[in-house]
């Protein structure tokens, strides 16, 4: 698990950080974790295995339907790129 310091956080935050906090019932270090997953990872955010699912199931693809895409797709690793 990753880890890092933040410095010069103003007093007046790092108070009201302290007290929301307590108002959790939690550490400040445990307060800004939660404050962060939040920020980056909303509960509404878009996640691509779920919309790709539901287009699938709202065409009605089966199972049958992919079987076949397997069978015609290329299965031959793609070449790696060069910067020569």
């Amino acid at each position: 698990m990753g880890s890092f310091s933040v410095r010069n956080v103003p007093d007046d935050v790092h108070r009201a950080l302290r007290v929301r906090a307590a108002r959790h019932g939690r550490r400040t270090e445990a307060e800004v974790r939660e404050i962060l997953a939040a920020v980056v990872k909303p509960e509404k955010r878009l996640r691509l295995g779920e919309a790709l699912a539901a287009i699938g199931r709202k065409i009605g693809l089966t199972n049958e339907d992919f079987a076949v895409l397997e069978s015609v797709c290329d299965q031959t690793p793609a070449k790696p790129l060069r910067f020569d």
